[in-house]
């Protein structure tokens, strides 16, 4: 038998650890405080993306997004699926520059990526406004649509073997008086298993004291339905700098394409906001920020609203592994904005170091005890 393994949440991290881990053996437990796929992975766009903040961040979303190209004939229909690929819009000649810095990073990387001309631009996406510089165009970026995907995920890993307690929330996994590995369930039942993975987002902070996540809101409209006025995930080259002001409020432009014809429109960030509410001011900054970049946009007319809340680690990389205070349990959170994307990747890196699974990922960046003075960054990912 493999190790006994209690994941906390539903989300589509932990059905991707869920399943990775139950196909290599051990016996799984995923626990969820109300619903599978009902927090941040409800609340988000499905954009399955490259990004190079850093070199951590380039390894683990390339491997993700082959991961995701790998899975992608099994997914079920309802998945939404389909290669967009993603179109960074520059606005000016400095942006054009970034656009061919990045071009240079992925191809360094074996990521197809070129630039467009404004010519090129306007006739991929003629919606957009004239005078724009230009954009960078990654065509096997991918979208899909979360909350079925994590349903099956997790589907799978009861195929092999995984036990889903829904409605179960849980109080503790930090109790000195439970054994390691173990959770206390609300309703006063003790879950006990050799290694305990939090998936919890941003709640993982307050079950597990210490973890330096921090809540990042965001807004995002779906509109009518308007097949073919969008045929990339549009994303200004500004996105990065805004997306990474943690000291202001900040919005950007970032459209998606539906394959129901509607459009999602974000993006926004708001730190350390906890209210679920619609900020009424942060959401028509972000509107007019989408109507400054595609004019047209303006007459589709959107018909919902809401938020969620990304989880915001301090380097901009996810939290995975071992977390050194507290002996059996482990993490899987601080995704921020690329939960989608690398869910895949961080379950393999989770199936790896538990049950032996391959992976040539380097989870050394990613390891938890890079935030604890007293353990060393250099450690291997073990369990």
């Amino acid at each position: 038998m493999g190790p006994r393994v209690i994941i906390v949440g539903a989300g589509i991290v932990g059905a991707a650890c869920g399943r990775a881990l139950a196909r290599g053996g051990a016996a799984v437990t995923v626990v969820e405080s109300r619903f599978p796929g009902g927090g941040a992975t409800a609340a988000g766009m499905g954009h399955v993306v490259v990004m190079d903040d850093s070199p951590a961040q380039l390894a683990l979303t390339a491997r993700s997004r082959q991961l995701w190209e790998e899975l992608a004939a099994e997914l079920p229909a309802d998945a939404e699926y389909r290669r967009a690929g993603t179109l960074w819009v520059a606005a000016d000649d400095d942006e054009m520059a970034e656009a061919g810095r990045k071009e240079r990073l992925l191809a360094a990387a074996g990521i197809a990526a070129r630039t467009l001309s404004a010519a090129e631009l306007a006739r991929a996406e003629p919606h957009l406004r004239p005078g724009l510089a230009g954009g960078l165009l990654v065509p096997d970026d991918a979208v899909l649509y979360p909350p079925p995907v994590a349903g099956w995920l997790l589907a799978e890993a009861a195929r092999h073997g995984a036990t889903l307690l829904r409605e179960s929330p849980v109080a503790a996994v930090a109790d000195p008086t439970l054994a390691p590995g173990s959770v206390r369930l609300a309703d006063g039942r003790v879950l006990t298993a050799d290694v305990v993975i939090v998936a919890t987002g941003v709640a993982a902070a307050d079950l597990v004291p210490g973890v330096p996540i921090r809540p990042r809101k965001g807004h995002l409209v779906i509109t009518d339905r308007m097949p073919g006025f969008v045929s990339h995930q549009l994303i200004e080259l500004g996105y990065v700098k805004r997306a990474h002001d943690v000291g202001t409020d900040s919005v950007a432009f970032n459209v998606q394409p539906r394959a129901t014809g509607q459009l999602l429109v974000g993006s926004s960030r708001q730190i350390d906001v906890t209210s679920r509410d619609v900020d009424p001011a942060i959401l028509r900054q972000m509107l007019d920020r989408c109507v400054a970049y595609m004019p047209d946009i303006a007459r589709v007319p959107a018909i919902r609203t809401w938020t969620g809340f990304r989880a915001a680690a301090p380097d901009g990389l996810p939290l995975v592994g071992p977390w050194p205070a507290l002996p059996g349990v482990w993490l899987a959170t601080g995704h921020e904005g690329l939960g989608i994307t690398t869910s895949l990747a961080t379950a393999e890196v989770v199936a790896a170091a538990l049950v032996g699974g391959p992976s040539d990922l380097d989870a050394r960046p990613l390891l938890p005890a890079r935030f604890d003075a007293a353990a060393a960054s250099t450690e291997p990912l073990h369990a």
